[in-house]
């Protein structure tokens, strides 16, 4: 696979960006220290370039009725300007990817799934949109991952800093703007869809952006957030936000082989306020009634070392589940993991260990997310 670069690459190598591999594309992992980036977040701004992410456009007379056959969630039932997070899932139910969808009218939906599996998803759309019922259902699947930027400031100065690029006119579409919803306005005099969306567990904006324009919002932004403290966000930072916050990662807690029941996702499966068949409704129903083998909890370590992706979970020095992410919590300061546990240690409260390269260091089940901002 040849590597993929954002239209922003050049600016992270300005910024002195260490880069890693993510789905193929060369990514910011940090610019100076992680850690110093994971608090910019939550305590005044981060920025982040997203473009790796996908965007498909489904649009058409039956966009509604076939992204309610495509993905498990009811898409018909989102509102104008609202968003609503989904699953595509195959056949015998496991979950090809978790995604965003943004609904601009009856007949025009935006889907964003994530970067490696962006390809996967559009060609499924495409797919099941020619087979999903006699002669096809009536909409254009567009992929134009290729040609759309996506950058986020994320953090409690977010609404400021946006607030400096927008004409006082629009000030209301920032402002105003509930979580989970989007509009179309300019920001740094460049057309973008602004969406009250994010991965961080803090209040943020994702701004979708023609390629052309990457360059010289990234820079406005920057530039607009220094009075705030912004600072350029890696995957790194990313990665321990969203930890904390509780949000799955596909490839971690989400993959083909776990059902959306395993993973705490069933409210996401649209099976009693959605009528007719979708994909991998039968497997998904059967999944439900069979009851899950083992579910995702979070795990708070009693002492000072981290489990991490792999490592076994323990009970009475039996292996009873797996950790699928974990690290040391940089907001709360102990160590934080998801794991996939058997369901009878799943309650709160329950006494664990994970088993660190053969030494066993106590956590305990405890609520998911780890992390709630302040409103």
């Amino acid at each position: 696979m040849s590597e993929k670069y954002t239209a922003l690459y050049e600016e992270h190598k300005q910024l002195g960006a260490s880069f890693t591999d993510f789905g193929g594309w060369q990514m910011p992992l940090k610019y100076s220290s992680e850690l110093a980036e994971h608090h910019a977040v939550r305590n005044a701004a981060g920025l982040f370039d997203l473009s790796h992410m996908g965007e498909v456009w489904v649009t058409g007379p039956d966009a509604a009725a076939f992204l309610d056959y495509a993905l498990v969630g009811k898409l018909s039932a989102i509102a104008d300007g609202k968003a609503k997070y989904s699953l595509i899932c195959n056949a015998d139910g496991g979950i090809v990817d978790d995604l965003i969808t943004y609904r601009f009218g009856d007949e025009k939906y935006l889907v964003v799934p994530n970067a490696g599996n962006a390809p996967t998803v559009a060609a499924a759309l495409a797919e099941r949109a020619r087979s999903g019922k006699v002669g096809g259902f009536d909409v254009i699947v567009g992929d134009v991952s290729a040609e759309m930027s996506l950058v986020a400031v994320q953090g409690p100065k977010a609404e400021a800093i946006l607030l400096k690029l927008t004409d006082e006119a629009q000030h209301a579409l920032v402002t105003d703007l509930k979580y989970y919803a989007f509009n179309e306005l300019t920001v740094a005099g460049h057309d973008v869809i602004l969406a009250r969306t994010g991965y961080t567990g803090e209040d943020g904006f994702e701004l979708f952006v023609a390629n052309n324009a990457a360059a010289p919002l990234w820079a406005s932004v920057a530039e607009a957030g220094a009075e705030f403290g912004i600072v350029p966000c890696g995957l790194a930072s990313r990665d321990s936000l969203r930890l904390e916050a509780g949000m799955p990662l596909y490839g971690n807690e989400l993959s083909l082989e776990r059902s959306p029941f395993d993973a705490g996702l069933g409210p996401v499966v649209a099976l009693k306020s959605k009528e007719g068949d979708f994909v991998g409704r039968s497997a998904l129903e059967a999944d439900r009634e069979a009851g899950s083998k083992r579910k995702l909890v979070g795990l708070k370590g009693l002492g000072r070392r981290a489990g991490r992706g792999g490592y076994p979970v323990l009970k009475d020095g039996n292996v009873v589940g797996e950790v699928t992410s974990g690290q040391p919590s940089p907001t709360l300061g102990y160590p934080v993991a998801m794991a996939y546990v058997d369901v009878e240690f799943t309650e709160l409260g329950t006494a664990l260990d994970i088993d660190l390269r053969g030494k066993a260091e106590p956590f305990e089940v405890v609520a998911l997310p780890f992390y709630k901002r302040q409103k």
